[in-house]
């Protein structure tokens, strides 16, 4: 059965995601590194990369939230825990260790969880699912970044 979780619990996941989001992104930059790679043409501009990961940190915290309340040994609230710690792990992993091999692989581990998540969710709460499907196409274009980035450096 599914409970309803407390506002202020939807804080905690806002400040676990888009708070964790933030201090990953600010503690593993790009750098020098990252700006002298070969890049595919549909490399997005680096501005964008801010604006388009904090919306999809509020989804996520939205969805964690709701899939909490299925229950912390839920299925859904398990796979929403794994994308968090595959998604935190990608940029040390790639912009600390320089390690775009490893991160192509931390990235399609990161896709299918977030797709495990929608199907989960899907059976259980649709909303929480659809919060996910705008994250799931940022990934996958990253994905395809990420492996394009693989073969071109």
């Amino acid at each position: 059965m599914t409970r309803k979780p407390s506002l202020p619990l939807l804080a905690v996941f806002l400040v676990i995601s888009v708070g964790g989001g933030l201090l990953i992104g600010a503690t593993n930059l790009p750098g020098e590194w990252y700006a002298g790679l070969a890049k595919p043409s549909f490399t997005p501009p680096n501005w964008l990369f801010g604006p388009a990961w904090t919306v999809l940190y509020i989804l996520i915290g939205i969805a964690g939230w709701r899939s909490f309340g299925t229950g912390t040994g839920s299925s859904l609230f398990r796979l929403w825990v794994l994308q968090m710690v595959l998604n935190f792990a990608w940029s040390p992993t790639v912009f600390t260790l320089h390690r775009l091999d490893a991160g192509l692989g931390i990235i399609l581990a990161l896709l299918a969880t977030i797709l495990g998540f929608i199907a989960a969710g899907w059976q259980r709460d649709r909303l929480t699912a659809l919060l996910f499907v705008p994250y799931a196409a940022w990934v996958s274009f990253a994905t395809a970044l990420n492996l394009a980035l693989v073969q071109l450096n």
